[in-house]
């Protein structure tokens, strides 16, 4: 056991947050922590680090054990680099190297103690080996790298970046650190794709305990293998990922309900004979079977899920067939490429989801297809019929000096009642005196969903939407996607939640980060699991052609300088032989090229038979036209072959 919380309770002010929660984490574990915003996890991280204190309960931990928490504000040696920030991990290690180097000055010196010297040098040697002194170096920077920071920036001040990146570089500090338990607050808020499945795959390896909260399912399906519901003040435990929590969840539920049915019939059957037989003959039996309901361990009803709102979205007018079209469309500003040869068509009730590192130029193309930027190149055209609402990702559509109803107010109808307003609202979960708060005082969490609440309200029938799910915990995200999935209207959307893109999206456009672009028509998974068979497919026909280039055979030597006058028979000689052995070729080398030629058409014909090329029309081109080379130098390998053979045959 690392640690254990035993009937655990938490209360601030009348707010009872935990209620008898119990959670033990044992060595080598991998949980996910899931809940409402506000259902109790932060408290539970801040209980385990010892930063509260249980009002009831006990919080125990195995001694000497050392936590790694990662903070959502993360602070650094002022003077530091990046890459030194890293390296402050290995704090103890690079002590003992530093003494190391003192000691080898002193040997050099050969001073009169030079025996103890050596002695401490062999002791701090063998300390610095068994901590892996000599791979740290190299596992900073491959952390540093997974999460984004290319070699490049390692020597920028700390004071210089931003939240977002002095976020990641803390976690890369944490992760550095290797602590019995991490725990990790949302890890993935300020990561790309690209770090988050780095991270995913570096946690899979990860052999210490780790406790993540986390609103990303995808991130938790791949990550954990076990997960913690904090639901109504208590923990309740399920083996599995997310998707296995989820399935187990919805059985337990069936069970409790079944069981609780079940109980509530015995319950009314029991006290019908007790309300019938307490005075008459069977009185004795009547007043057991009252003792007995006394006593029985009554079954609770399964509770509905709590209000998660209602994003339903209002009926919109019909638009055309093709509603976006783009061709070799270019974005970025004056002199700043981010993407180019951008082209796909977007069709009524379809979904782009817009993918891509930090950077890469995501909201730009928004911004671009939303026409508040102009097009570098190419064509971007607009459908008929089509009405566009947009959601930006800062929520700066927000007017904070307004209260919410005067919010909702601006894109509702002049006709449109106060109680037709607040019944909208309360669809999002603004209810009674809420919607007379002032938007500046709301949290993140509630401007995403009045910010939502406006553009469903407003009826466009094109939703342009800039992290939608960024502010908003699981069961709203699943609400969403629920009301995304019914909508009439076309959705272009950018999204690091995958799973989120797996339930909406119908087509993918990643960009790069290097100015291209990539499209491709499924959701995320497919598209992933498309990239991850085009690299394996690349490797092998790669590998195949690296074969073949070994097995080809050496250059022959020039041949020699032109002979004298002395010499002029046999030059005569030589090109008479040179005719007859094919210009100096030997049969045996041409069947040895041919071998090399037959094996790469064999590489080419496989590569160009796999799902993934024949969904790219411009890698199968490629393919094809190298094919029709190859093709082709083998025929004449042949030729040569049958002509040197002949040939040798008549010498």
């Amino acid at each position: 056991m690392l640690f254990r919380l035993s009937d655990v309770y938490k209360s601030y002010g009348a707010q009872d947050v935990l209620r008898g929660a119990s959670l033990q984490v044992n060595p080598g574990e991998h949980l996910g922590l899931v809940g409402r915003n506000g259902a109790g996890k932060t408290t539970l991280f801040r209980l385990i680090t010892g930063e509260e204190t249980a009002d009831r309960g006990d919080v125990v931990r195995a001694r000497g054990l050392k936590l790694g928490l990662l903070e959502q504000h993360v602070d650094f040696e002022p003077g530091t680099t990046v890459h030194e920030a890293a390296l402050a991990a290995f704090g103890q290690l690079q002590s003992i190297e530093h003494e190391m180097h003192q000691l080898e000055h002193r040997m050099a010196e050969a001073p009169d103690d030079l025996e103890a010297v050596l002695e401490r040098y062999s002791h701090l040697q063998q300390e610095f080996e068994r901590q892996g002194g000599f791979e740290y170096a190299a596992r900073a920077e491959s952390i540093l790298q997974g999460l984004g920071f290319e070699r490049e920036t390692w020597s920028t001040p700390t004071e210089i970046l931003s939240g977002g990146q002095k976020n990641r570089l803390g976690l890369a500090r944490l992760l550095l650190a290797e602590p019995d338990v991490l725990l990790l607050d949302e890890p993935t808020n300020h990561l790309d794709v690209a770090a988050v499945e780095w991270l995913e795959e570096f946690l899979a390896s990860y052999r210490s305990a780790y406790v993540i909260i986390s609103h990303d399912r995808y991130f938790l399906d791949r990550a954990c293998t076990r997960i913690v519901e904090v639901e109504l003040g208590r923990a309740v435990s399920y083996t599995g990922n997310y998707s296995a929590f989820l399935a187990e969840r919805e059985e337990r539920r069936e069970i409790q309900q079944r069981a609780y049915e079940n109980q509530q019939h015995l319950i009314a059957k029991t006290e019908e004979f007790i309300r019938r037989n307490l005075a008459g003959q069977k009185t004795k039996q009547a007043k057991s079977r009252r003792t007995m309901l006394a006593k029985l361990e009554r079954v609770e009803a399964v509770r509905p899920d709590q209000p998660q709102g209602n994003f339903q979205m209002q009926k919109v007018e019909r638009a055309g067939t093709h509603v976006l079209t783009v061709t070799e469309a270019s974005v970025g500003y004056p002199g700043v490429l981010l993407a180019s040869n951008i082209s796909f068509v977007l069709k009524r009730g379809e979904c782009l989801g817009v993918i891509g590192p930090n950077g890469s130029g995501k909201t730009t193309f928004l911004k671009t297809v939303l026409g508040k930027l102009p097009q570098l190149d190419g064509e971007i055209r607009w459908g008929t019929n089509v009405s566009v609402g947009y959601y930006a990702q800062q929520l700066d559509d927000l007017d904070d000096r307004n209260e919410i109803i005067m919010e909702l107010r601006r894109v509702a109808a002049a006709s449109a009642t106060a109680g037709e307003l607040r019944g909208f609202l309360a669809r999002f979960l603004f209810t009674g005196d809420d919607v007379y708060k002032q938007v500046r005082d709301l949290s993140g969490g509630e401007k995403g969903r009045l910010a939502l609440a406006k553009l469903i309200y407003s009826k466009k029938n094109v939703l342009v939407l800039d992290e939608p799910t960024n502010h908003l915990d699981i069961p709203s995200r699943e609400a969403l996607e629920e009301a995304l999935d019914a909508y009439d209207g076309t959705i272009i959307t950018i999204s690091h939640d995958r799973y989120f893109l797996d339930r909406v999206a119908t087509q993918i456009l990643a960009l790069d980060g290097e100015g291209g672009a990539e499209h491709y028509d499924g959701d995320y998974t497919e598209y992933h699991d498309w990239k991850a068979e085009r690299r394996s497919s690349e490797a092998a026909a790669r590998g195949a052609r690296e074969k073949a280039a070994e097995a080809r055979p050496a250059p022959r030597e020039e041949p020699p300088a032109a002979p004298s006058a002395a010499q002029g028979p046999a030059k005569k000689r030589a090109g008479k032989d040179s005719k007859r052995k094919g210009g100096g070729r030997d049969p045996q080398a041409v069947e040895e090229e041919i071998a090399t030629a037959e094996r790469l058409l064999a590489a080419l014909g496989e590569e160009m038979s796999t799902p993934e090329a024949a969904r790219d029309p411009g890698r199968l081109s490629r393919l094809n036209a190298d094919y029709k080379r190859a093709e082709e130098r083998l025929r004449e390998l042949y030729e040569e072959w049958e002509r040197v053979a002949a040939e040798g045959a008549n010498a």
